[in-house]
């Protein structure tokens, strides 16, 4: 199997036998069951879609509940695709867990970015802001001039300017594992993850 679904659980830190601490991220990598095979020859690739996180049946849509039986599983909260180069040794039903990765072992993980709603430049694009001198009193965190008067008259699309910030999909790669508890069904990755707790991320493996 080349990736997994979890759920971040936080940050904690561990310590190396030369006393070194190094931060980690804690995943409840699993149980993923496996919930449909894609294979070459009817759907013209080689796929495998897991399921994680348990729901009620009265929350699930016929739809679902007819795609959960037929794959003989309870009904997931979260469905993702994991390629593979074969999909001829999987089957519905399967289960996987953090057993999947090693030690050492170097992954990419996709989640879903904290949400910071409306924010100015300064914090979304790290702008300098305006001269902290000379009377200003209102400019230290403006952006500044946005284009010209007379040509070309409008703004430039992609202009940098306030927004929306964060709650995006993103993907950190090459994060290290440090440590595998199978009876836990935990995972933890060096550094830091993309989200917030409880937030669902894909590990796939580097």
């Amino acid at each position: 199997m080349e990736g997994l679904i979890g759920k971040k659980l936080g940050m904690s830190q561990i310590f190396t036998e030369d006393g070194k601490a190094v931060p980690v991220t804690v995943i409840e990598a699993g149980p993923c069951f496996v919930t449909q095979v894609k294979t070459m020859d009817r759907d013209g690739y080689a796929a495998v879609q897991l399921g994680f996180d348990e729901k009620k049946q009265k929350h699930t849509t016929k739809p679902l509940s007819g795609h959960f039986e037929k794959a003989e599983v309870a009904p997931q909260r979260i469905l993702r695709e994991v390629s593979v180069d074969t999909s001829e040794e999987y089957k519905m039903g399967q289960v996987y867990g953090p057993d999947v990765f090693s030690n050492g072992e170097l992954v990419d993980v996709t989640g879903v970015s904290k949400g910071k709603g409306f924010q100015g430049v300064v914090k979304r694009y790290n702008f300098r802001g305006g001269d902290k001198t000379r009377g200003q009193s209102d400019r230290w965190r403006a952006p500044g001039s946005i284009g010209q008067s007379a040509s070309p008259s409008r703004v430039f699309k992609g202009t940098k300017m306030g927004g929306r910030m964060g709650g995006k999909q993103k993907t950190v790669k090459n994060l290290q594992v440090v440590g595998v508890d199978t009876e836990r069904n935990l995972l933890l990755i060096q550094g830091a993850v993309p989200g917030h707790i409880d937030g669902y991320v894909l590990i796939k493996r580097a």
